[in-house]
């Protein structure tokens, strides 16, 4: 798939911006703070409803601004064309496709976007919510029942903690229900979680064999939120009493982690900041890999700050690669990267917000 055209209002220091966009690589070069990484914001807003960049919601709307929004005309491999667009007003989001209201599933469920920035090694170092927000990205995509077994999940998950919280002593008759709905829910997600990893494994075990092949065999490592042994629903009920006293739910679904171990670095906090950023690259690039083997085309691939974040080889491998693949990359630097200097690529220079086409 890839994005034709790409308009943009009132995100961060980007007033009002139409950009044309090819296929295969795009370069947006300029200064820092020139609103470049803005540009793969919006993208990746349309694929996610959620930037990539930490910090409030707020600080997404330009200053003085009452509303962003974001449209984009996008075609699929087989030819299809989509119009996306996203829009908020006060706390409000509206989705739109063809024109039409849609939800945010249906927008998320039509563009597909990943994107390697300088906070994508909290995949790997962080908490987690990330890694959790990842997993389900890709379930989301290939597994049509994952989101409805998930909203079925957010929202027991909200009675059962408003029951904690109640302050009043509350009969466990009426947590049962809510438990029962929550462990239904929770089998479904789970099983498809773990059908999801056993397909990305092997694309990451290519991947980390390629960027990082001094660490040796990779493994990939998932914890489902509760007792391996045990039925959710059991779980809850045997927890309750200490849930009570914190005042949420510590056990579920909502606490699944998943990890990757090297032969010879068997544990996170023995890789390199640089390690690191390889191996999250590693993840961003197997489930684009994943995505397009299941829905037969790439995902739009977004690469933000790409010189100070890989080494010429590394950049110039991985530019190869996706070249290779027909994927439409988005590439963000303060000059052109040493990878795209000789490659055939589209470039605009960003400059206070204003873009300016130079090949």
């Amino acid at each position: 798939m890839r994005l034709e055209s790409l308009r943009i209002q009132g995100l961060r220091c980007l007033a009002d911006v139409t950009i044309p966009l090819l296929p295969g690589v795009t370069v947006f070069a300029g200064a820092n703070g020139a609103g470049k990484t803005s540009l793969l914001e919006a993208a990746f807003l349309l694929s996610h409803g959620r930037s990539f960049r930490a910090g409030a919601k707020d600080a997404l709307l330009q200053r003085g601004a009452e509303r962003l929004s974001v449209f984009a005309q996008l075609r699929h491999d087989d030819g299809q064309s989509r119009r996306l667009g996203l829009g908020r007003q006060g706390v409000r989001w509206e989705a739109r496709v063809d024109g039409q209201l849609a939800t945010l599933s249906e927008l998320v469920g039509e563009c597909a976007v990943v994107c390697f920035e300088p906070g994508s090694h909290a995949l790997i170092a962080g908490g987690a919510e990330e890694r959790r927000r990842y997993l389900d990205w890709g379930v989301f995509h290939v597994e049509h029942e994952f989101f409805l077994a998930w909203r079925r999940y957010q929202r027991a998950l909200k009675q059962r903690n408003s029951l904690l919280r109640a302050g009043n002593p509350v009969p466990d008759a009426q947590f049962l229900p809510w438990e029962a709905e929550l462990a239904s829910a929770a089998e479904v997600i789970d099983r498809q979680r773990q059908v999801y990893l056993g397909a990305l494994r092997p694309h990451l075990e290519q991947a980390m064999a390629a960027l990082l092949p001094e660490l040796g065999a990779v493994e990939l490592r998932y914890k489902r939120g509760w007792a391996e042994e045990a039925g959710l629903a059991d779980v809850l009920a045997s927890q309750r009493g200490r849930d009570l006293s914190r005042g949420h739910t510590t056990v579920g679904s909502h606490r699944a982690d998943w990890s990757l171990a090297f032969e010879h670095a068997p544990l996170r906090e023995h890789l390199s900041r640089g390690q690191e950023k390889l191996t999250a690259l590693g993840c961003v690039l197997s489930q684009a890999a994943l995505y397009a083997e299941q829905r037969k085309e790439w995902p739009i691939v977004c690469l933000d700050d790409l010189a100070s974040e890989l080494d010429k080889a590394h950049q110039a491998a991985l530019v190869a690669r996706l070249k290779d693949a027909g994927a439409q990359v988005l590439v963000t630097g303060t000059e052109v990267p040493d990878a795209l200097q000789e490659a055939t690529a589209h470039v605009f220079h960003v400059e206070q917000g204003q873009l300016r086409p130079l090949l």
